[in-house]
């Protein structure tokens, strides 16, 4: 019994010794470093071409690449700029009636072809945004780009915008529809009634009457000038008797009664009721459903035949100073 009590006694000992030992604290595995991230890389800005260049990669512009190339064009819109390009795509050289480009591409018609292609280059970087608030602009040519914006659209003469703002490095190309044609150089009043081809009665009478040069002059000159149908309603005879040396004034003075001083285009010739001629008798004018009367019964059948010098408008006969 005693030896039970002993074992008792001792086992109890050990439990609370093994019980009042200190708990052995687990090992951790030490935190990583923290990584640091990366810093942000900026993306690089887009590499530009020149003109040239940005056209030919586009693709679109194949027959306009080939006529600059052509007009020896090249170096000029790849040069520094900046320049502003309207350029007509494919689609739009071949609107042309056919055999056009053909014919501008040949070198007898190098000077013509770079007329027309730098009538569609302006000096300077014009955004769309720029260009919309702006009513004309001079083209390298020398000649004068109308600009309008119409529902939203637009348009450079006649021809729409139909992609703007395609950046280069020497300046901006807007995409159009349609080439752009210079306007025809005018020649002056008599060379324009010459070319007509219906006024040979008149520039005859010119000729004998010494008026040649006058109307070649500087002017401006409001003109308005008989058809040889309107000469031939004229007694028989009456043109042929104006023609002779001894009636040189009566002939004069009969030219000199179609012709204005000053630049009198139709808006104008409306507003009027009367026009002093350079003979200085006075034109009557009138406006009676729609259309122009001078001195009550001659028509006014063609406005605005514009020349170098002044304006032509034509009529359907003679017109004769009051006695």
């Amino acid at each position: 019994m005693k030896l039970v009590t002993v074992l008792f006694v001792l086992f109890v000992a050990a439990f609370a010794f093994t019980a009042c030992a200190p708990v052995a604290t687990p090992t951790q595995a030490p935190m990583p470093e923290p990584t640091a991230m990366p810093e942000p890389t900026e993306m690089p800005e887009p590499v530009l071409m020149d003109i040239v260049d940005t056209a030919v990669a586009n693709g679109s512009f194949t027959t306009l690449v080939a006529a600059v190339q052509a007009a020896g064009l090249v170096d000029a819109l790849k040069g520094e700029g900046p320049l502003t390009v309207f350029a007509p795509t494919d689609e739009a050289f071949a609107k042309l009636p056919a055999g056009t480009v053909e014919e501008l591409l040949k070198p007898e018609n190098i000077e013509q072809l770079k007329a027309i292609l730098l009538y569609h280059v302006v000096e300077g970087k014009v955004m769309a945004a720029d260009v919309s608030g702006l009513s004309s602009a001079t083209a390298l040519s020398g000649k004068d780009l109308a600009i309008r914006v119409d529902m939203g659209s637009v348009y450079i003469n006649e021809s729409k915008v139909v992609l703007a703002d395609v950046e280069a490095s020497n300046g901006v190309i807007h995409v159009i529809d349609t080439v752009l044609l210079p306007p025809a150089e005018l020649s002056d009043i008599v060379d324009t009634a010459v070319a007509d081809g219906r006024f040979t009665t008149l520039a005859a009478a010119l000729q004998a009457a010494g008026l040649v040069e006058t109307l070649k002059g500087e002017g401006p000159f409001t003109v308005f000038a008989p058809t040889d149908e309107a000469f031939a309603k004229l007694p028989a005879g009456t043109v042929e008797s104006l023609l002779k040396p001894e009636n040189l004034e009566q002939l004069k003075s009969i030219l000199l009664y179609h012709v204005v001083s000053g630049k009198v285009m139709a808006v104008d010739v409306v507003t009027l009721t009367s026009a002093d001629a350079v003979s200085g008798a006075a034109i009557t004018i009138k406006v009676m459903d729609g259309k122009v009367y001078l001195n009550d019964t001659i028509q006014v059948i063609i406005t605005d035949v514009e020349a170098s010098n002044g304006v032509i408008h034509v009529i359907d006969a003679v017109l004769l100073p009051p006695q």
